[in-house]
């Protein structure tokens, strides 16, 4: 991750000093967070479920719902926290829905059951 947003805004994360360090140190840190592949599979094997059972639920674009995607789960983005209007537009990583906020998503998903 490059940012993260804290009530008074945007903050640099780890993922800015891991490059200065990678470059630093001349080697290529293994990245075991979102958006790894790795990452999304471990959760997924820790509930014993499969990817196409699975719907990931996030702000930021590329991390959340990239990296959900990668592993075949369906991804959707919530408009808080990290969304931009222009993530709608992405020219390569397109949710596969947008919901206001998390009770909204749940309420969604609970609904969707019932059918």
């Amino acid at each position: 991750r490059r940012y993260y947003k804290e009530t008074d805004g945007l903050k640099l994360d780890f993922g800015i000093y891991m490059k200065a360090l990678e470059s630093a140190c001349d080697i290529e840190a293994e990245l075991v967070g979102k958006p790894a592949k790795v990452f999304f599979q471990s959760a997924l094997a820790d509930m014993g479920v499969e990817p196409h059972q699975a719907i990931m639920i996030g702000d930021d674009l590329v991390n959340d719902v990239g990296g959900a995607q990668q592993c075949g789960m369906k991804a959707v983005q919530v408009r808080t926290g990290k969304y931009r209007p222009s993530d709608e537009k992405h020219p390569t990583v397109k949710a596969d829905g947008y919901v206001n906020n998390l009770a909204e998503a749940v309420d969604r998903n609970l609904k969707h059951l019932d059918d």
